[in-house]
């Protein structure tokens, strides 16, 4: 198995004939293996995977069921003709840099290939020289999946970098010219909207933000600060657009001017909390978990109580949310629904490639622990 081709380790291990099985259907879907070609012996497969022929054998099946082969008695295995009105199998390429650096992409990367109009697609979880920067291997990662003449990419654009901007649009442009439609996930590739832009599949951040301060508020906050990176993402910006949005609903301004980034001073949360009552920060709405998990540290290193002291509320729901000091209340983001959808939505796209652009925002729904004080409003 090529290394373009390697699928990320889930924490469930998968059964070594499914593993094999999604090898096989991918190579047959990419073009490595053509119409009527004969596929190699089981012995030649045994050999090369290391499993038994046992397993082997089932992974044979598994694609004749999907009417991938042929299986001829005496002959061997052949992959099977597309007649011209049956449905064709698509290959599609995962151009996801932050993959392994934050917990949602691969959840939704998972919703993808779990859902159930996947069954009879591949898809390629590329890798790249992890010594080039991040710009520099989505930019080879694209042109991988050109080169191998993928059905359409799902593509989370690059944040944060300081070109970021210039090689999402060079992206796109590549996949437009290359006519490879592209699926973006979680956000869009720039702040003012493409002519031409892709479909958008991810979390309703403005409704995240909204939904995240509205519960503070209801807990009787009135003076909440928000709290994330710097940089000018999109996701923050929007995420901090709600936030303010469900303080203006109340005739509330921000507790402090925007945007206020982490990590602060670490004289400036005594700074806050020496300006009395009225005038101290009640509660911080965090951009996501990671954010509300550091600052939660700093707060408790400094005998600052979460939450009798300062409330928090992330966004995202990652695995660890539950698990830390004070457990963290947050927004839950549905990325299975999200990878779902994005496969549907690329389905529509290849099978209708003129109509209109469409974003698809799923909201999220607020999961209440212990750091927002709920427990103590009541």
């Amino acid at each position: 198995m090529s290394g373009l081709m390697e699928r990320k380790h889930t924490q469930t291990a998968k059964p070594k004939y499914q593993k094999l099985f999604e090898t096989l259907k991918a190579d047959i879907v990419s073009g490595r293996f053509k119409p009527g070609q004969k596929m190699p012996s089981e012995t030649a497969l045994v050999n090369k995977s290391g499993t038994s022929r046992i397993t082997v054998g089932r992974a044979i099946r598994e694609l004749q069921n999907l009417g991938l082969v042929d299986r001829i008695a005496g002959s061997g295995t052949y992959v099977r003709h597309t007649g011209k009105n049956e449905r064709r199998p698509y290959l599609f390429g995962l151009l996801i840099p932050d993959l392994g650096e934050t917990e949602i992409f691969e959840p939704i990367c998972q919703g993808i290939a779990n859902a159930p109009e996947a069954s009879e697609h591949a898809l390629l979880w590329g890798h790249a020289d992890t010594k080039a920067s991040k710009t520099e291997q989505a930019w080879r990662l694209c042109q991988q999946y050109i080169s191998k003449k993928v059905s359409g990419i799902f593509f989370a654009p690059l944040e944060f970098e300081s070109d970021a901007d210039k090689v999402n649009r060079r992206i796109l442009l590549a996949a437009k010219q290359a006519h490879v439609p592209v699926v973006l996930l979680d956000r869009r590739a720039a702040r003012d909207p493409e002519r031409n832009r892709p479909d958008l599949v991810g979390i309703n951040n403005r409704q995240a933000g909204y939904v995240a301060t509205e519960h503070l508020l209801k807990l009787g906050c009135k003076r909440i600060g928000f709290l994330g990176y710097h940089g000018s993402a999109l996701t923050i910006s929007e995420r901090a657009a709600g936030y303010k949005d469900a303080l203006a609903a109340r005739g509330l301004r921000p507790a402090v001017d925007l945007p206020a980034f982490f990590p602060p001073r670490k004289e400036q949360l005594l700074e806050w909390r020496a300006k009395g009552d009225v005038e101290s920060i009640e509660a911080f709405v965090c951009v996501n978990d990671r954010i509300a998990g550091q600052l939660m540290q700093l707060l408790l290193s400094r005998h600052v109580r979460v939450p009798e002291d300062v409330r928090l509320v992330g966004i995202d729901d990652v695995s660890y949310a539950s698990l830390l000091s004070v457990p963290l209340t947050t927004v839950h983001q549905p990325t299975r629904e999200i990878g779902e959808a994005a496969l549907r939505t690329m389905l529509d796209r290849i099978k209708a490639p003129h109509m209109p652009p469409r974003e698809i925002l799923l909201d999220g729904e607020l999961v209440v622990r212990r750091s927002c004080g709920a427990n103590l409003s009541r």
